[in-house]
This record gives C-alpha cells, structure tokens and sequence, in this order.
C-alpha cells in the first residue's frame, strides 16, 4: 500500500474530507488508514460535497476486497491497483468511479498533497 500516490496513511478522517472537498471535483478520490479497524484501510470519494467512505481489506491470500453498496456481489483483487481501476468504470457499486486522485508527493521535509487532475 505504502508505494500507492494515492495512499495517505494515518490522516484523520477529517484531514481526509478537507483534502477531497477542496478540490470540488466529484470523483476525487485518496486512500487513508481505517480510524476504527485496525489494519484495514478507507478508500475515500467526494461527491456533490459529500464524501463516500469504502472500507478496504486484504484477506487471506493476499486478495483484496472493499465494501460496495448492498447487492453488489463482493469482488476479490490480486493487487490494490487492480481493485482501483476496476472502481474506475461506472456501474461497480460505488457512488461515483475513482476518476481524480488526489498524490502524496514526498519531498525532503516529508509528504506534501499534490492534486492531480485527469
């Protein structure tokens, strides 16, 4: 997860929401710790102001699994990236897809946002 642009670590859950509604763009999106499971992480997506939070989790195997809208049959992904693109397509049981990331640009005073637009 650590080599991810999009991959924030342990910001809070508000840091996350100002970082996304900042750039006012629906489908911008960033990837936090999970502030109440440990080890799992949130896959986090502004839209119309408001900001969506997935739950995602490697299991067993090393697959990864993120929480979609009831109904949605669960999907298992080898690798985190490939779990992104898939959210990238309309219609996968998530609000909006993933379409702008928000980077982690690291720099010699430590990690600093850089907005990235598609």
């Amino acid at each position: 997860m650590e080599s991810l642009p999009i991959y924030h670590g342990a910001i809070s859950k508000e840091t996350g929401e100002k970082l996304l509604s900042a750039t006012g763009r629906d489908g911008s999106y960033l990837i936090r710790n999970s502030e109440t499971v440990p080890g799992a992480y949130c896959l986090c997506v502004l839209y119309r102001g408001f900001v969506y939070t997935y739950r995602v989790r490697q299991i067993e195997g090393g697959l990864w699994a993120t929480e979609t809208a009831p109904g949605v049959q669960e999907r298992l992904f080898r690798k985190i990236k490939n779990l992104i693109a898939y959210f990238q397509k309309p219609d996968k049981g998530i609000v909006i897809p993933l379409l702008y990331p928000i980077l982690v640009e690291t720099t010699e005073k430590g990690p600093a946002i850089l907005m990235q637009s598609k």
